[in-house]
């Protein structure tokens, strides 16, 4: 490691060109961990610094780059009737998701780092790392087939405005990872809502839909398989299978309810994630590992998550109080009273919420600082959620929005809990005081304080 290290550091630029410096610094301090700690004994001695925290984040997500991989091609394959067991076809699947994921990952990285890498010459400082965490989840939290350059657009967006404008990492008050998503949703809104966008290469032509004919990767692909024996991907260009849809069941939950919801996918497939969707925010069990690591690792705040698990249930409780039973729903019922009726269990594992709350809600920058207030925060992220994603038909799913909200209330959040704090330390301390005066009282005499430090009531100055 040390010859690694020797060879690495050979090649460092001058300080004087703050460029190229900038540059080598990044990478150099992304490779190694501090070689130099406090020197005195009031701080303990640690390699974690800023870039080793987040690289720990960004290896909780990669089991949800697999798995999302994986399910962009396994929704692929099933609009077309193919391959539709979980491992059928799985190097098709597997080899045409890379080809979808792989050009959002590279955009992302390249322009988000190619502008704090600008910045950071500009100002002459090292590179932040904040956008290691929101480059990891940028692809997560898009759909499959989303236009590069209106993701380009998107990120430099957030990355500018969101960040940038505000001193940098550690500055900004909203999560940058779903600045990039809110200005895709209102910029260019038909890219990532509605039945099609979340299953990739899916084209409506008239009232029907076809896959988009394979491209060369594709083809490259089918001649190494060929040469194995495996299955190949062929021209592509087929129609879709009768019936088929790619409406996320929260879609059909917003206007069926859940008995629409269960006609078209299982409970199984919403658990483990088989279903259309965001690229990395479906698969319950692996959103639960993630957030384990997270936990156990204190990178992640369990007040932020548990009071969003409580602030989730609470909600749903509630819709469920107001909204007939599920075996007393009709069809001519509105849409919104059967989706109020659906149980938090079933909610829970329908969209995005445990990723929302795992990944996104825990940002330590833009999330609440104090304990109490990462309680509130949590808590008024889940219910504000799920009020949007119930209530508002146009769009049946509320993290993104109400997690940029509370982003905005945190500090208020925190003033109140600060001002409580206060409060109830002054009242304690009155009563404190009322108790004082009164013993002063029944006893008749006044604690002074002497020269020699020592306190003795009026009228026995001898110190006897």
């Amino acid at each position: 490691m040390k010859a690694l290290h020797d060879f690495v550091k050979k090649y460092e630029p001058s300080k004087e060109n703050k460029m190229a410096h900038t540059v080598f610094d990044g990478f150099y301090t992304f490779l190694f961990q501090p070689d130099t700690v406090t020197s005195d004994g009031t701080h303990i001695k640690d390699g974690m610094d800023l870039k080793r925290l987040m690289v720990n984040v960004v290896l909780a997500l990669q089991v949800l780059y697999i798995f999302g991989t994986w399910n962009i091609g396994h929704q692929h394959f099933l609009a077309l009737g193919e391959h539709t067991g979980l491992l059928e076809g799985f190097h098709l699947k597997i080899v045409y998701g890379l080809i979808q994921i792989l050009p959002i990952f590279v955009v992302t990285h390249v322009v988000g780092l190619g502008i704090e890498f600008f910045y950071a010459g500009r100002k002459g400082h090292a590179i932040e790392e904040g956008f290691l965490v929101s480059g990891a989840l940028i692809p997560l939290i898009m759909p499959p087939d989303i236009p590069l350059l209106w993701l380009a657009i998107a990120i430099a967006f957030a990355v500018i405005l969101g960040k940038e404008a505000f001193g940098g990492t550690g500055m900004n008050i909203w999560n940058v990872a779903l600045l990039a998503r809110v200005f895709i949703f209102f910029a260019y809104p038909t890219t990532i809502s509605g039945d099609e966008v979340w299953v990739s290469g899916i084209e409506k032509v008239g009232t029907e839909y076809f896959a988009a004919s394979y491209n060369w990767a594709h083809g490259l692909f089918d001649w190494i398989f060929s040469g194995v024996g495996l299955s190949q991907f062929g021209a592509g260009g087929q129609a879709v299978v009768d019936g088929w849809t790619g409406a996320t069941p929260l879609g059909i939950a917003a206007k069926e309810g859940w008995e629409g919801v269960t006609a078209v996918y299982s409970t199984d497939a919403m658990f483990w994630g088989g279903i259309p969707g965001s690229i990395g925010e479906m698969s319950v069990p692996l959103i639960v590992l993630g957030m384990i690591f997270l936990i156990v690792t204190k990178i992640a705040d369990y007040r932020v998550i548990f009071g969003g698990l409580i602030g989730f249930v609470v909600c749903a409780l509630m819709m469920n109080a107001i909204a007939p039973p599920m075996d007393a729903l009709t069809e001519d019922m509105d849409g919104v009273f059967k989706f109020m009726a659906i149980p938090w269990y079933y909610q829970m594992i329908m969209g995005s919420f445990l990723f929302a709350i795992t990944f996104m809600a825990t940002d330590p920058v833009s999330s609440a600082d104090t304990p109490t207030g990462k309680w509130i925060y949590g808590f008024l992220i889940a219910f504000i959620g799920l009020i949007i994603r119930v209530m508002n038909p146009a769009y049946p799913e509320g993290w993104m929005l109400s997690i940029l909200l509370m982003n905005t209330f945190a500090p208020l959040i925190d003033h109140y809990v600060y001002q409580a704090n206060m409060n109830r330390r002054a009242k304690r301390t009155a009563a404190m005081a009322e108790q004082r005066n009164e013993l002063i009282t029944k006893r008749g005499d006044l604690p002074v304080f002497d020269e020699n430090s020592d306190y003795v009531p009026v009228g026995n100055t001898s110190g006897q």
